[in-house]
């Protein structure tokens, strides 16, 4: 094994409770499942939040357990191109499989909305000029604010697992953003191109962290691009987003077939001639999107069969009945599931040389144009709901006025000694990991502090912490949050 590899990121391995396996990568695994950050992930909304629709639906913990199993099983078909493997630095399943648990440690309450919520707040609001990135948070858990001991020092993961976490590896700051094309995620938003790119994978107090992880792979992978084992991970992730949450949403019932047998019905008859404005437009969009993005992978006799696939097997398959609980419904999501999972996995391929916007794990042709058609349906015809809107409004006035409750608690001078030890604890890691002569280095710290906190939440934690904040809650004594 590459000592390089297996090197933690504080030297010798501290034993840590659930250290049982004799394989670092393994150890490295243990550790991630029985974090508290991981059993956190159960509470945690993928797509619909698990507080309104029971156990029908995944949650995050759900989700990376999943991914997790799609990534193993890629690693291992990927490990038979040992050669080429080892060459870009290697892929063992097990680095694989752990970095797949961990990939969402940090995703905060209420989804993609909480993310996009508490960066907004954390950059406008609290001055931190990182803002909030879910991976860069999965990040610094795992590097950081993950308690070991008496040191913080995170989980103190092997250097390959940390850089299998990356799916992004650059500050938000950093060069990629530049580059023509920037990789996936890289350039910044066109709504605030001063915000620095819209993804990225570690905040600044924890780059000389990622530059260590990503040592081995030195003169291997480019230094934005991912390792093979991070590109597994992602394209893992990616498999389960476009079959696991389009099974959530049939069993909810909120994946109605009529609306989109008639978008991707009136795209085959119109073709590239569909109004926009009508049915087969949006799909329409999403084809000229790809070319104009992605034109390393585009092609329209793909993205053709691959409308027709999901039309046959989604539309006229598995949404021709509703969902009723019974079992045969049960088996028709289970072997819609599989035989896609089937079909993407076995499509996968190690490139030596990939497209600046795609890593040296990628479906085939025809498998990726798949994917973008099923994404397509959970974007149109879920998250684009005007209910969810509604719901999700709501979940960013309590995230934002749960920021500014917990701000005002710490920054009373008379409520020093009653604050909650955690956020204390934050504080003084904030203030430490910031240099001397930061602008305002308390108020920093104190922002810092309070997106860690909120961020680690589950979502009925900020819901029961924003009911006693704000006086609604008459529970004194409750296991809804620890404070």
């Amino acid at each position: 094994m590459d000592d390089s590899r297996a090197q933690r990121l504080f030297g010798e391995s501290l034993v840590a409770p659930g250290d049982l396996a004799s394989s670092p990568f393994r150890v490295d695994r243990d550790r991630i499942v029985s974090s508290p950050f991981f059993a956190r992930l159960a509470g945690v909304t993928q797509v619909i939040s698990p507080g309104g629709a029971g156990l029908l639906v995944h949650n995050r913990m759900t989700h990376s357990l999943k991914v997790a199993q799609v990534a193993r099983a890629i690693a291992e078909r990927v490990a038979e191109s040992s050669v080429l493997s080892e060459k870009l630095g290697g892929c063992d399943p097990d680095v694989v499989e752990a970095a797949a648990l961990a990939h969402d440690l940090g995703h905060p309450p209420f989804g993609h909305l909480g993310e996009r919520v508490l960066d907004q707040l954390a950059r406008q609001r609290l001055r931190v000029p990182d803002g909030f990135e879910g991976n860069a948070q999965s990040y610094r858990i795992v590097t950081s604010t993950e308690i070991r001991g008496e040191a913080t020092i995170g989980l103190n993961l092997t250097n390959a697992v940390r850089a299998a976490i990356l799916k992004y590896p650059w500050t938000r700051h950093g060069d990629a953003r530049y580059m023509n094309p920037p990789p996936r995620g890289a350039a910044a938003s066109p709504d605030d191109p001063e915000a620095g790119s819209v993804k990225f994978g570690a905040y600044l107090t924890e780059v000389d962290d990622m530059l260590a992880a990503r040592s081995p792979f030195a003169g291997r992978v480019a230094d934005w691009q991912q390792t093979v084992e991070a590109s597994v991970m992602d394209t893992a992730d990616d498999i389960a987003y476009a079959i696991h949450d389009l099974e959530d949403v049939h069993r909810v019932g909120v994946l109605q077939q009529g609306a989109v047998a008639a978008e991707l019905m009136a795209w085959q008859r119109w073709g590239t001639s569909a109004d926009p404005n009508r049915a087969g437009g949006a799909i329409e969009s999403l084809r000229r999107q790809l070319h104009r993005k992605d034109g390393w992978m585009a092609d329209d006799a793909a993205f053709a069969a691959a409308v027709e696939l999901v039309r046959a097997e989604l539309v006229d398959g598995l949404l021709a009945l509703p969902f009723d609980g019974s079992l045969e419904a049960e088996a028709q999501v289970a072997a819609f599931s599989a035989t896609w999972t089937r079909r993407l996995v076995e499509s996968v391929e190690l490139v030596e040389q990939p497209a600046v916007r795609s890593g040296h794990v990628q479906l085939a042709t025809a498998q990726w144009h798949e994917v973008q058609i099923l994404k397509f349906v959970q974007n149109r015809f879920v998250l684009a709901r005007p209910d969810l809107a509604l719901h999700q409004r709501g979940q960013a006035r309590l995230l934002a006025s749960l920021v500014e409750a917990l701000l005002a608690w710490l920054t009373d001078p008379d409520e020093e000694q009653r604050l909650p030890r955690r956020l204390r604890d934050l504080v003084e890691l904030a203030e430490t990991e910031l240099p001397d002569g930061t602008p305002d280095r308390l108020g920093q710290a104190r922002g810092r502090a309070v997106i860690d906190f909120v961020a680690g939440l589950t979502d009925n934690q900020a819901v029961a912490l924003m009911e006693a904040l704000s006086g609604h809650s008459r529970q004194l004594w409750t296991d809804a949050f620890v404070l």
